[in-house]
């Protein structure tokens, strides 16, 4: 059985004793539902660290009022399961209290890079994940932690966040796993129903044809619409962004330059889905 700790002190004093061993130490965290994907961020751990603990915690601050908090999938002890069988050796599962306990007033906030594609349609969010993000690895003090690079924009504000903070963990990502057909693994991806996962594939094949063109010399303007006519004909209620961007500053890009990313955000039904790719 996996050990699970719930407070920011036994989760320090359960790593600091791990670095007194010698022991080089990894954190993963996650808000459950886990899945491929987020085992593969322990795997990724592992690579680079002798220990690895992970936490769970659907952190109420990075929802919007209308969004999924009260429906987000949940299942502690299945969770627990998985990342024991992948190699974790502690869980972090903290309550809403003790990590916004009463007069909790202080907020984490990366100027500028909150504001741009996933949170110009989700006002705030960021800046949720970076103040649980910046409790969770103050607590973890971790030598490494693992992140998703499904979530591009996610991991490019945390690493300014931690690089201007100094909070002296290394940032790492991890590549995107994929189902079969190419879609990017997700707990959202559940509440598809069967018509809409088969269709949802539109969004990383247009990912594809989009970058397979500007890697070819193509001009960037009428990629990215073809990429939208090709994710609309397919049903998507809505596309919120189909980009060509820096991949640090997440700012759009009229040309293909070094570290180039492209990234789209379109809801089927009624799920959000993000997807990446480097061009």
């Amino acid at each position: 059985m996996l050990p699970i700790v719930r407070t920011p002190q036994a989760l320090t004093e359960a790593m600091e004793a791990w670095k007194r061993a010698g022991h080089r130490v990894a954190f993963v965290p996650t808000m459950g539902a886990l899945h491929a994907g987020h085992l593969a961020l322990v795997t990724e751990g592992l690579k680079r660290a002798d220990k690895v603990a992970a936490s769970i915690f659907v952190n109420p601050k990075q929802f919007g009022p209308t969004e999924d908090l009260d429906r987000y999938p949940r299942d502690e002890a299945g969770d627990a399961e998985k990342l024991r069988a992948a190699g974790c050796e502690l869980l972090y599962a903290p309550s809403v209290a003790t990590m916004y306990p009463p007069g909790f007033a202080s907020y984490v906030r990366v100027a500028a890079l909150p504001d741009l594609l996933c949170g110009a349609a989700r006002p705030g969010h960021f800046d949720g994940v970076a103040t649980v993000v910046s409790k969770l690895l103050a607590a973890a003090r971790a030598d490494v932690a693992v992140f998703g690079e499904k979530d591009w924009q996610q991991l490019a504000i945390i690493r300014r966040m931690v690089a201007d903070l100094d909070l002296g963990t290394q940032v790492v990502g991890a590549a995107i796993v994929r189902d079969s057909d190419g879609l990017a693994l997700s707990s959202r991806n559940l509440y598809l129903t069967a018509d809409e996962r088969a269709r949802a594939v539109a969004l990383p094949e247009a990912l594809a044809r989009a970058c397979q063109t500007l890697r070819a010399g193509g001009d960037v303007a009428p990629a990215l619409a073809a990429a939208e006519r090709g994710i609309a004909a397919a049903g998507y209620a809505r596309i919120d962004y189909f980009e060509l961007v820096d991949g640090e500053r997440l700012t759009p890009l009229r040309a293909v330059t070094p570290g180039a990313r492209l990234m789209a955000a379109a809801v089927m039904g009624s799920t959000r889905l993000i997807d990446n790719l480097a061009v």
